[in-house]
């Protein structure tokens, strides 16, 4: 499998697009973004998301994406991803996040 996080790594660079700005435009922290570079296996709709943000089409450089390109059913590589361990790893990983994101405004609230 190719690392993915190191593909977003060089692309968020070579666009010269703040890693700040990224992390804000997703609702993450920096470190967050800095630990993404390190997953081999980010997912594809997370590459998705951050080729919009930074105007950067991950289709040639990431090689699950082709298969949308051709004749097979939209989402095919999305059902063929759940079955990786990485792939539960990472949606967990995110909910957290969101879920202390939650907790920071809930707690000035009070």
């Amino acid at each position: 499998m190719q690392h993915r996080g190191e593909i977003i790594k060089d692309a968020v660079y070579k666009s010269g697009f703040p890693i700040t700005e990224l992390a804000k435009r997703l609702g993450k922290s920096r470190r967050w973004v800095y630990l993404l570079f390190e997953n081999r296996a980010v997912s594809l709709d997370l590459i998705l998301q951050i080729g919009h943000i930074i105007h950067v089409d991950f289709s040639q450089a990431i090689k699950e994406f082709s298969p949308l390109t051709t004749s097979q059913e939209p989402g095919t590589v999305y059902r063929l991803e759940e079955h990786e361990a990485s792939y539960w790893k990472n949606k967990y990983l995110n909910l957290l996040e969101e879920y202390n994101s939650l907790l920071k405004k809930t707690s000035g609230a009070v």
